[in-house]
């Protein structure tokens, strides 16, 4: 059975009944260093790659879409400070991502608190692949585990 997911990050599947972003932005910086020159302009040299960010935004309607369980996960995969590797839906590979961070605003509340619509910006930045020495190896429910271990810390820590 095949899983259809607009993006995957680690093992995090982006899909409507999780985290569906409206939007995917992409800035890339490359860095050029100058040289003054007498009667020219500067001379430029490129000396490398810069800070390469991808935000997703959207809003989640917790009736349709995930809520803030699924926020809750990305945090608890954000706290490990690990990168993971983030692929589109179309299998396109960006490289591997770190967590930056995670912004939600809630509002239209339900008398119980819980909120009917979350908005959410994620902001994730490009690192270099890990290196597989120090990465360790886990089973598939060994991560999930973990997963699920730093979501209930996380929710304990936030009561």
């Amino acid at each position: 059975m095949v899983i259809a997911s607009m993006m995957i990050l680690g093992q995090f599947l982006f899909r409507r009944e999780t985290v569906p972003y409206q939007q995917l932005q992409r800035s890339t910086e490359y860095k050029h260093a100058s040289l003054e020159r007498v009667g020219e302009r500067p001379a430029s040299q490129f000396v490398g790659l810069g800070e390469d960010r991808i935000t997703l935004t959207g809003t989640l309607l917790p009736i349709f879409t995930g809520g803030r369980l699924s926020l809750d996960l990305i945090r608890a995969m954000a706290k490990t400070g690990k990168a993971w590797p983030l692929i589109e839906g179309s299998l396109r590979m960006y490289g591997w991502y770190v967590i930056e961070s995670i912004n939600e605003t809630s509002s239209v509340f339900m008398s119980t608190g819980h909120a009917n619509k979350i908005e959410f910006t994620l902001t994730l930045k490009h690192v270099d692949k890990p290196d597989p020495s120090r990465m360790g190896r886990q089973s598939l429910s060994d991560t999930l585990n973990g997963y699920l271990d730093n979501a209930s810390d996380y929710l304990m820590d936030a009561q």
